[in-house]
């Protein structure tokens, strides 16, 4: 039963208030800049020896990232997929978004480039041992769901919190939605439908005919919608305690969270208005 969920078209319970860059070769989210190629200083003529992917990314950011770091054709790790063999979970059914696990990675091993289907192997293998330890299987048993599922949760937390202090309070969140039989309207999962990053959704976009889409869909979408790291696994695996149903990040460093839809729509209007203040030009 819904708890007088407010038209769609008005709610906005996304953070909305952070900008997220991302292109390929860098992504920029708030104040955190990581660049995935590292090349040593001054040495402009080395080969980078490592590939950083950062949390957040995608799996095409990856796949994009990885062609680039070995110098290989556009499309080549993609294609490298089905013959990778990658130890995924049977949930995923041989899709590896959630799974290509955010760190370096060497470029090298014992003096022999990489290939693409090494890099992809090592990223699935290092999020089998983060994700599949015994805390992260209680955790998950804890909150009545698999570790797929958790997993899942952490991408949407990754990609919707505006900071790690708000992880686990946007954990709550998407729990306390799904508990009520709520759509769980976020953005984020609007934007991975749609294959971009974007700080406003509008009425056209919440009715896209997507199972990503969580405005007309119940419950979690099929797929993590990016790679989390650890930090928005272990908040979907210990959320905050709370009855928030809606947050917005007003300005950088105040998201405000409320279960009260009423005072939800003024912390949307503020954050209209220094929007709209922002973008006005300077006279």
């Amino acid at each position: 039963m819904y708890l007088n969920t407010p038209p769609r078209r008005t709610i906005r319970l996304t953070r909305r208030g952070r900008l997220a860059l991302i292109a390929t070769g860098a992504v920029v989210a708030g104040t955190a800049v990581a660049v995935p190629l590292l090349t040593p200083e001054n040495e402009k003529d080395t080969k980078p020896t490592s590939l950083v992917i950062p949390e957040g990314w995608r799996a095409g950011q990856v796949y994009d990232a990885v062609d680039k770091a070995l110098a290989l054709p556009p499309g080549s790790t993609r294609n490298s997929l089905a013959k990778a063999r990658l130890k995924l979970p049977n949930d995923a059914e041989g899709n590896p978004e959630g799974y290509l696990f955010p760190a370096t990675y060497p470029l090298q091993v014992s003096g022999k480039k990489a290939t693409p289907e090494a890099l992809l192997s090592f990223m699935v293998d290092t999020a089998d041992k983060k994700f599949n330890g015994a805390p992260v299987a209680a955790g998950a048993q804890r909150n009545a769901m698999n570790v797929y599922q958790a997993v899942t949760i952490a991408s949407i937390v990754q990609a919707e919190a505006a900071s790690k202090a708000d992880m686990a309070k946007v954990a709550r969140v998407i729990f306390n939605r799904l508990e009520r039989g709520m759509p769980l309207q976020m953005d984020s999962t609007i934007n991975y439908a749609l294959n971009r990053s974007t700080l406003r959704t509008n009425a056209g976009d919440t009715r896209i005919d997507s199972p990503y889409n969580s405005y007309q869909r119940m419950g979690l979408p099929p797929t993590p919608i990016d790679n989390p790291g650890e930090d928005a696994m272990r908040a979907a695996i210990n959320p905050a305690p709370g009855d928030w149903l809606y947050f917005v990040t007003v300005k950088p460093g105040d998201t405000r969270f409320t279960a009260d839809f009423a005072q939800h729509q003024r912390n949307v209007a503020e954050f209209n208005a220094l929007q709209k203040k922002s973008a006005s030009p300077a006279r």
